[in-house]
């Protein structure tokens, strides 16, 4: 059973294979496939052997949901052979854009959550998850200024996506933290809103303030441990939903292997504390309020 995950870096590689699955019960990593999309070599190998130690999650960045260019086929077909080699645990996307004209960009940036976009990204996740022959779960942005023009709250938009499509979802804690800060919301009613029963995995980071403008500005850096104020909304949204597989992410600064194994048992012992909860239990907790 899936508890506690790190994202795994190659500066990690020969700690993580020294992390046995018995000294560290539920431990599993995360990696992003576009950086194993390759014919052979080290990288793969690598992570087949720290597959036959731990689950594996994949958590892809080019899929470009919410763009307006044509789906990359042949990044779909590379993701679906890694899948297929690796079988991982999870597979999930974000909500968001990062590819126009042929142009990559290095963010995963937001849009406009119109009726055209509803459609325009549900066919997108209808394609990969008929290709992968799974369910992807797909994870909410983080939001620096307050877009005009959305038909839909972003809960409205991530609840639809569910219904025509199927797919689960991601909530990412350190996002919904930013995004509330960024743009003067309340963690809390974002999360009152949100469609629970259909969360898969959970992501918690660590955020920096931007270096002109502080703390009224906050960047998803995942440079830092994670903040006290996204601990507690992990705890809080257990508390509603139960124990759900919860990644611990760091892609910059990184620390030593000790450092990060430390914030993964605590979310381990989150995920421990927390009750398990019915099914039906969760789908009426979804209209409560989860206080922050």
């Amino acid at each position: 059973m899936l508890t506690a995950g790190l994202s795994l870096k190659p500066e990690y590689y020969d700690d993580a294979l020294s992390s046995r699955a018995g000294a560290c019960e539920g431990l599993w990593f995360e990696v992003h496939p576009e950086n194993y999309m390759v014919a052979g070599g080290p990288r793969l190998q690598w992570l087949e052997r720290i597959r036959r130690e731990h689950p594996l999650s994949l958590h892809g960045v080019g899929l470009s949901s919410g763009g307006v260019t044509p789906r990359d086929e042949g990044h779909l077909k590379a993701l679906q052979r890694l899948v297929n080699r690796f079988e991982p645990a999870l597979v999930s996307e974000h909500l968001a854009w990062s590819v126009h004209d042929g142009r990559y960009f290095p963010d995963l940036l937001p849009f406009l959550r119109t009726q055209d976009a509803l459609q325009r990204v549900a066919d997108r996740i209808d394609r990969m998850q008929s290709l992968l022959r799974r369910r992807v779960a797909i994870e909410n942005p983080t939001h620096y200024v307050d877009i005009v023009g959305h038909s839909f709250s972003e809960t409205d938009f991530l609840r639809e996506l569910v219904a025509r499509t199927g797919c689960a979802l991601l909530l990412d804690l350190n996002n919904v933290w930013i995004s509330a800060r960024n743009l003067h919301t309340e963690p809390a009613a974002y999360l009152a809103a949100y469609p629970l029963a259909s969360v898969a995995e959970i992501h918690l980071a660590g955020y920096t303030a931007d270096p002109q403008l502080g703390e009224s500005l906050l960047i998803d850096s995942h440079d830092q441990p994670v903040s006290e104020a996204v601990w507690a909304l992990h705890r809080q949204v257990l508390a509603v939903t139960g124990p759900i597989p919860t990644l611990i992410e760091r892609d910059g600064n990184l620390p030593s292997f000790d450092e990060l194994l430390a914030e993964r048992d605590k979310a381990h012992r989150h995920l421990r504390e927390a009750a398990p909860v019915a099914a039906s239990d969760l789908l009426r907790a979804n209209e409560a309020a989860v206080t922050c």
